[in-house]
C-alpha cells in the first residue's frame, strides 16, 4: 500500500514537473516526446538511447524522439532557465554553493560537436572526447546539476566548415573553459537559486579573472589551486605552508562522505587583504585565506585553496565549503548512472545540449524527491622570513604577518 502511494505520488509530482516546463514546447508533439523522454531517463533502461527509449515509451521506431532532439522547434535554453527555478524551489537553501567542474565523455570518430583527442579527467587520461564543464547547485537540502557548456577547441572554432555541418551556431566562438565557467556562475546568480560560495578545482581556482569575476558578484569562494600558486603578497603556497607550525593543523570534517565524516587535518592563515577589492565605502568587507589539506595516513599529498569570504567567516565554514566540491562528482556519478547523462548518440551542437539539459531535469528530480523523502523521514622554498615571523595565533585561527597588499598588486 506504501509502495503504491509512493509511486502514485511520484507520478503526480513528475507532471507537475511537466507542466511547469510545458510552455517551452509550443506544439503538443514536442510536449509529448518530451514527457516520453525524461520519463525514459528515469527508467531502468539498460542504455538510454533513442532506440531504448522509444521502445520504453511504446514507440514502433526512435524516429520521433531523434526528431525531437534533432530538428523539433524547441530551445534547450528555456529548459535550463526552468531547471534553474525547480532547483531553487526544490533544493534552495542559505548557504548554497555553486559548484563548477567538467566532465568527458568518450566518442569515437571526429564528427560529434568539439570532440577531439583531449584530456578527460573522467578517464584521467588523453581520449577522444567531449568536454562538458557544468555547474551543479549544493545545499542542506541536496545537490543538482542546473547548467552546461559544450567545450568547442580551437580545432572546431577555427574550422567553419567543421561547424557547419555540426550545426554549431555561427556565434559562437572560441572560449576557454574558465570564460564558460564565468559564463555558468553569472547565469546562475541572475536565476533564484540562492547562492553564497563558489567552489571549484584547480583548473578554474588558478585563473585570476575567475576569482576576480566572483568577487565582483560578491560571492565568497574556496577553490583549489596548484601548489605553485601565489597570492596578494605571499610565497608560494606550498612554501607557505611548509613553514606552519605543528599546531596549525587541527582535525576538521568537511562533510558527509560514503563511509561517514571525510576527516582532514587542516592548516587556514589569513592573507594581506588588497585595499583595492576588499574594501566597500572605507570599510573591511572581505578577508583572504589560504588553506591546506592534508590526510591523516598520507601527509606527503596536500591539497590547497584559495578562500575569500565576509569577514568574521569560521574556517569550519571554509572547510564545509572546500569539502562541498565532490557533491558535483556525485552529481555526474548520479546522472550518468541514472539518467544517461552520457549515453546519447547525437553528434550535433543543438542535439548535446538538448539530452544533456533533460537529463539534468531527470536527475534534479530524483534530487528533489530525495530531499522530499528526507524531509519526511528526518531525524535531528623560496627563502622568505622565518615561520615565527610569517604565522600568529590570531583567537581560533592563525594570521600571516604581511604587510596589506598595494592596491595596484596584480593577483595572479
Amino acid at each position: 500500500m506504501s509502495t503504491d502511494h509512493t509511486a502514485e505520488s511520484w507520478d503526480h509530482d513528475l507532471d507537475d514537473l511537466f507542466i511547469t516546463i510545458g510552455h517551452c514546447f509550443r506544439r503538443v508533439e514536442p510536449r509529448r516526446r518530451m514527457r516520453d523522454y525524461v520519463r525514459g531517463l528515469l527508467a531502468p533502461v539498460a542504455r538510454k538511447n533513442s532506440w531504448q527509449l522509444a521502445e520504453q515509451a511504446g514507440h514502433a521506431t526512435p524516429d520521433g524522439l531523434q526528431h525531437f532532439l534533432s530538428r523539433a522547434r524547441w530551445d534547450a535554453d528555456d529548459v535550463r532557465d526552468e531547471l534553474h527555478n525547480y532547483v531553487a524551489q526544490q533544493l534552495g537553501r542559505p548557504g548554497g554553493v555553486l559548484i563548477v567542474d567538467d566532465t568527458g565523455f568518450l566518442k569515437k570518430g571526429i564528427t560529434s560537436a568539439g570532440v577531439q583527442r583531449q584530456y578527460s579527467g573522467t578517464a584521467g587520461r588523453t581520449e577522444n572526447c567531449q568536454i562538458g564543464v557544468f555547474a551543479a547547485y549544493a545545499s542542506t537540502a541536496g545537490r543538482a546539476l542546473v547548467d552546461r557548456e559544450l567545450y568547442l577547441p580551437k580545432s572546431w572554432t577555427d574550422d567553419p566548415e567543421r561547424c557547419r555541418a555540426a550545426k554549431v551556431p555561427e556565434e559562437r566562438q572560441f572560449a576557454t573553459k574558465g570564460v564558460l565557467a564565468q559564463t555558468l556562475v553569472l547565469r546562475a546568480l541572475a536565476s533564484p537559486l540562492p547562492i553564497t560560495w563558489v567552489t571549484a578545482d584547480a583548473a578554474y581556482g588558478q585563473e585570476h579573472r575567475f576569482r576576480r569575476t566572483l568577487e565582483k558578484a560578491g560571492l565568497g569562494y574556496v577553490l583549489a589551486v596548484p601548489k605553485s600558486q601565489f597570492a596578494a603578497g605571499c610565497p608560494r603556497i606550498d612554501y607557505l605552508f611548509a613553514q606552519a607550525p605543528h599546531e596549525a593543523w587541527v582535525r576538521r570534517s568537511c562533510g558527509q562522505g560514503a563511509k561517514g565524516l571525510r576527516m582532514y587535518d587542516w592548516a587556514a592563515v589569513r592573507l594581506p587583504v588588497v585595499s583595492e577589492f576588499d574594501y566597500e565605502d572605507g570599510e573591511l568587507v572581505r578577508e583572504r585565506w589560504a588553506l591546506a589539506r592534508r590526510g591523516e595516513h598520507k601527509p606527503e599529498e596536500v591539497s590547497y585553496y584559495l578562500g575569500c569570504a565576509p569577514v568574521g567567516t569560521a574556517v569550519d565554514e571554509l572547510v564545509r565549503v572546500a569539502g562541498s566540491r565532490w557533491a558535483i562528482e556525485e552529481c555526474f556519478q548520479a546522472a550518468k548512472n541514472e539518467c544517461g547523462l552520457d549515453q546519447y548518440e547525437v553528434r550535433r551542437y543543438v542535439g548535446w545540449y538538448r539530452h544533456v539539459t533533460l537529463s539534468m531535469l531527470a536527475h534534479a528530480f530524483l534530487a528533489a524527491t530525495t530531499a522530499q523523502e528526507r524531509e519526511k523521514g528526518a531525524t535531528p622554498a623560496r627563502k622568505t622570513r622565518s615561520s615565527s615571523s610569517l604565522w600568529q595565533k590570531c583567537g581560533d585561527s592563525w594570521q600571516l604577518t604581511l604587510p596589506t597588499a598595494p592596491a595596484n598588486l596584480r593577483m595572479r
